[in-house]
């Protein structure tokens, strides 16, 4: 718009170099405030990251290979190199490659209430996008799908969540996971199953470990993380249908679009560039995890253009 209208100003005031000093001037004064304007403009996360120069980014502690804590207790995994692309993306928009990051871990019974108060500004885990979460919390786009199963002893011979009637399953509170096989039992279509409610996945996989459950219920991509790092793999499997769908999404504050679009563009630049078949390789075929072609179809469909 601002072309259009020096443009128009030199046909008007080309015979008349007096005042087409003064017009363009007043344009000049005009690009100026409205460029200071736009600076002083930041709202939301991303004025309170230019503010205090730094981001936090929510992490899990034992969430392979989305988020969890290496060999020297710092956050890694999947979701968490995602959230990275998106603190890269925060720097360009403000101009400020100084930004820090700092880390705060969360659990699933604190995550969205630490995004809800701030003291977390992305939320890197394996969060589920839900129509009831978005009434306290934005999600970005869709960058893994999973599903609730079911991990149990080989010996058990179990196929179905049915074949676990008289049994006990552990669930980790507050999950999609927990409102799934709950779901199940008040329809009657489980008789005599028992929840163990656990905290985190870490006290899941140990309940089943130590027998105190039959077996533990959450999404499969989690199991198969968990598996793969238990001293009791050889004797466990995960098994059954799924029994929920799980979109994983990065929580962020709500009512904040100009955070939001900073958001969007990152994981979008990284879908159209292909660039995110690199990232889950790296993540995903040491656990031997293939990509669906649901999650490379979601990867498509949000690779939005610039």
């Amino acid at each position: 718009m601002p072309v259009v209208l020096e443009v128009t100003e030199m046909r008007i005031f080309s015979r008349c170099p007096r005042i087409l000093t003064l017009g363009g001037a007043a344009l000049l004064a005009v690009v100026s405030i409205g460029g200071a304007t736009s600076a002083e403009e930041l709202t939301g996360t991303l004025k309170k990251v230019s503010e205090t120069g730094s981001i936090t980014l929510g992490y899990r502690e034992a969430s392979a290979p989305f988020s969890f804590l290496d060999e020297n207790k710092r956050p890694t995994g999947y979701a968490i190199e995602l959230c990275l692309k998106i603190v890269d993306e925060v720097k360009t928009a403000l101009g400020r490659p100084d930004v820090a990051v700092k880390y705060a871990p969360v659990t699933p019974k604190t995550r969205i209430s630490m995004v809800v108060d701030g003291n977390v500004d992305l939320e890197c885990g394996t969060t589920t996008n839900t129509l009831a979460r978005q009434q306290q919390v934005d999600f970005s786009p869709i960058y893994f799908t999973t599903g609730t199963r079911l991990l149990t002893w080989k010996a058990s011979k179990v196929s179905e969540i049915e074949n676990l009637s008289g049994k006990m399953i552990a669930v980790v509170g507050g999950s999609t996971n927990e409102k799934a096989v709950r779901g199940l039992i008040d329809k009657g279509q489980l008789s005599g199953v028992q929840l163990l409610v656990m905290n985190d996945y870490a006290q899941g996989i140990a309940a089943l470990e130590t027998k105190k459950v039959d077996a533990f219920a959450t999404d499969d991509i989690v199991l198969y993380g968990l598996l793969a790092k238990s001293d009791k793999k050889q004797d466990l499997e995960v098994v059954g249908r799924y029994l929920s769908y799980d979109p994983y999404g990065i929580m962020l504050r709500r009512d904040d679009s100009a955070f939001r679009l900073v958001v969007n563009r990152a994981l979008a630049r990284v879908f159209r560039s292909g660039e995110i078949l690199g990232i889950y390789a790296r993540w995903f075929d040491p656990v031997s995890v293939p990509i669906s072609g649901t999650l490379k179809a979601a990867f498509e469909l949000q690779a939005i253009p610039e």
